[in-house]
């Protein structure tokens, strides 16, 4: 692999003290109105990447979009259920979706983007500040275009927003993975077989079978194989089992519960599947200013993905 450096993000004109300012007036817990982000001002075009977030309850499958993902993120949110974040860096399809609202967890993992647009349908009011204020383009409906969002007939609300990502203006273009410290090339000498593997939140699970006819791990959730809404089956080059802390954050949902907060800065242990095999793996973020950088255990070498789509699911540790 040759010689590599230490990939970080440039810091952006917003810092973590005026964020944090901002959370300091926020004050209790908030109610849960959902609504648009921003100032009422059309949003400024593009972004180096596009982030959408993206539904992943039952009536919310098959997603659209899904498959021309360049890295697939998923957290977990209220009463233990999942949601995807999907960031775009090369191409764009002509739709995604479902599209749905964003958390506080988004706008720390989003930070280690370089220009990052992130499309949702909205937030809770009182975490609206934050993500005005966080170094990224919130790009929600009625903030853009008006034929950008647009609400099908193939599914119920709330499960049914979707987004044309080219009236959005996003522009990416290539290189908007360079700021997150992964790495990518030939697999690494060591690990270990592995045919399938799981990972469960408290109300879903993720299942990764490796194909070596594919020569991909193909994806299913809460036990069936997924697809996206024409039929092509949701696989991924390298799979990211990132071991994170979660903890409670000071917002909930309409219900009541509590949303969670995902801590992607910091450092942990980790699995990453490739090319039918598992690695055991360190990650390393040192402020939301850094990329995310993956290492060998034993040696601490980075740890090159496989060329392809990157799905990184994050374990409680």
């Amino acid at each position: 692999m040759g010689t590599r450096t230490r990939v970080r993000v440039r810091t952006r004109h917003t810092t973590v003290a005026a964020v944090a300012a901002v959370a300091a007036v926020l004050g209790l817990a908030p109610g849960c109105t959902i609504t648009g982000a921003g100032d009422g001002k059309a949003p400024s075009a593009g972004g180096r990447v596009l982030a959408v977030k993206i539904d992943n309850v039952g009536p919310a499958r098959p997603q659209t979009g899904l498959d021309a993902a360049d890295v697939v993120y998923a957290e977990q949110v209220e009463a233990g259920l999942s949601r995807l974040m999907a960031v775009y860096a090369d191409r764009l399809p002509p739709v995604i979706g479902p599209v749905r609202s964003a958390r506080e967890t988004d706008l720390e993992l989003l930070r280690q983007f370089d220009d990052p647009a992130l499309a949702f349908s909205g937030a809770q009011s009182k975490l609206l500040p934050l993500i005005s204020d966080a170094p990224l383009r919130p790009l929600s409906p009625g903030k853009v275009p008006g034929d950008a969002y647009f609400r099908g007939d193939a599914k119920p609300a709330p499960h049914n927003l979707f987004v044309r990502p080219k009236a959005l203006d996003a522009r990416p273009g290539g290189g908007g993975l360079e700021s997150t410290g992964f790495v990518f090339g030939p697999r690494p000498k060591g690990g270990t077989p592995e045919r399938e593997r799981t990972v469960r939140f408290p109300a879903a699970r993720f299942t990764f079978t490796w194909s070596a006819e594919q020569e991909r791990w193909l994806v299913s959730m809460d036990g069936r194989r997924s697809r996206t809404s024409d039929g092509k089956p949701l696989a991924a080059s390298t799979v990211v089992v990132q071991y994170v802390q979660v903890r409670q954050s000071r917002f909930h949902d309409r219900s009541g519960n509590i949303t969670p907060f995902t801590e992607t800065v910091g450092s942990g242990e980790a699995r990453v599947l490739r090319d039918g095999r598992a690695y055991k793996a360190r990650w390393e973020r040192p402020s939301p200013d850094d990329g995310t950088e993956f290492t060998t255990a034993d040696g601490g070498e980075r740890l090159p993905f496989a060329k392809g789509q990157v799905w990184v699911v994050y374990a409680k540790a």
